[in-house]
């Protein structure tokens, strides 16, 4: 068995698929285009904390085995045995890097034996950091995140330096099972999971019972928490650079030049975009299309949904709520209470009056003679904005588009633009894509031009 193995070159050649990434002039992130979501990150600079919460959590005893665990894997088969199914596998980080590179994810003892026959000579051929480089590079965690350093990004918005320990006992929980202990999704059963690797670390002495106690007590804050906290208190989060446009513009021109490669190369660009310029340009944009929109009323509700039972009215509304597609500024809800004078409506956990200026803006959707797909009435699907003064007002996504762009005219370097309303509602590019006559809005180019050669009106 052990001659007809395949050959190990991925790994003595390790070259994992990372992304390519679009930034800022200043370098901040503006897309990242790829199938797998990864931060390559070198063993010498992942932190001794994050190391021992994966070894706590999957394999304690790797830097004295040659690989291969046989207690655990016996006391896995006992517990298979006894159960009737085959649920346990007892691998260690060595099998379970021989398996995500070389063998399928079916559970039969045929591949356990090639599992543990890979282990063996990947261990004869590579030192245990480079295995458990490559393995916190590789591992998938969910969320299209593969390896730490992309995980803690995602989860938590954090570099691999700064987690918690608590934070790095939450990813070191995902390998065994990526859905059931998302963070994200399932927070319950993620601190559950971050307990038993806390757990572990104390006993192993990872950490003292005081910072035990310290981590158990911290409430688990996701970096989607984090977003979702910013937009609600901003109706234009600040901390976005919003440039989906032009990163998909460059994104176009890298594959014209590496094709498919595109992808998988680790290629950084650097674009001229200006991450202030390009808020302010977003914000306008979207300020004035929002205004201009408005001021030809409301076109009435996208959606319906049957609240009329009490036992489903919260299930339903929840799931109503998370088939509508979001923009930023805007929340999704559903009307819960029509009076004359009075608009309320649920969100997800939560129920608003709206303010008096939407009763004046939905005025002719509160009529009893309008067409019934136009009214409001309890069970329509609307959507709000948080107003300055901190209630929420009856919105709507505009009908009308625009684009923007600003440009040096010395040098020719865009430093904002700005395609549409929101890209991921119409990716249409109302700046490269809209080839229409200029008109009059070229004279300011032209007159420019005359008064830099020195002509006067």
């Amino acid at each position: 068995m052990y001659s007809r193995l395949p050959a190990i070159d991925s790994l003595t050649d390790y070259r994992p698929k990372v992304p390519l990434r679009i930034y800022s002039a200043e370098g901040l992130l503006i897309g990242e285009f790829g199938e797998e979501r990864r931060d390559f990150v070198h063993i010498s600079e992942i932190p001794s904390f994050v190391k021992n919460a994966i070894l706590a959590a999957e394999d304690n005893g790797f830097y004295q085995h040659g690989g291969i665990e046989f207690s655990g894997i016996a006391r896995a088969a006992i517990a298979n045995f006894i159960s009737g199914r085959r649920g346990q596998g007892g691998s260690t980080i060595t099998m379970q890097v021989a398996r995500n590179f070389f063998l399928s994810s079916q559970r039969t003892y045929t591949r356990k034996l090639y599992e543990i026959a890979m282990a063996a000579k990947i261990e004869n051929t590579l030192t245990k950091d480079q295995i458990l480089e490559v393995y916190l590079n590789q591992i998938y965690l969910g969320q299209r995140a593969y390896g730490f350093a992309s995980a803690a990004q995602i989860y938590f918005g954090k570099k691999l330096e700064d987690l918690t320990v608590g934070e790095a006992a939450t990813i070191a929980g995902l390998p065994v099972a990526p859905s059931a202990y998302n963070p994200i999704v399932n927070p319950k059963r993620a601190m559950m999971r971050r307990g038993y690797v806390l757990g572990r670390m104390k006993e192993l002495g990872y950490i003292t019972p005081e910072v035990y106690e310290k981590e158990m007590a911290a409430p688990l804050v996701t970096a989607t928490a984090k977003k979702k906290s910013t937009e609600t208190r901003s109706n234009l989060a600040g901390s976005t650079v919003h440039a989906e446009y032009a990163a998909e513009l460059a994104r176009m021109l890298i594959f014209d030049i590496f094709g498919d490669e595109t992808y998988t190369k680790g290629l950084n660009v650097y674009t001229t975009i200006r991450a202030r310029d390009q808020r302010a340009a977003w914000s306008a944009v979207r300020r004035n299309l929002i205004q201009y929109d408005r001021k030809y009323g409301y076109r009435g509700p996208i959606g319906h949904v049957d609240i009329s039972n009490p036992a489903k009215r919260a299930e339903n509304i929840r799931q109503a709520i998370s088939r509508t597609p979001t923009t930023p500024g805007m929340v999704p809800a559903v009307v819960t209470l029509v009076e004359k004078a009075r608009i309320r409506v649920a969100m997800v956990g939560e129920e608003h009056d709206l303010d008096a200026e939407s009763i004046k803006f939905a005025k002719p959707s509160l009529s009893p003679k309008a067409k019934e797909a136009m009214r409001l009435v309890p069970g329509s699907i609307v959507r709000v904005s948080k107003t300055e003064k901190g209630g929420w007002t009856l919105a709507q996504i505009p009908e009308v588009e625009s684009g923007f762009i600003s440009a040096e005219f010395n040098s020719g370097a865009v430093r904002a633009l700005v395609g549409g309303f929101d890209f991921y509602l119409n990716m249409y590019n109302h700046v490269t894509q809209a080839l229409r006559q200029p008109g009059s809005s070229f004279k300011p180019f032209i007159y420019s031009a005359a008064l830099d050669k020195g002509f006067h009106p």
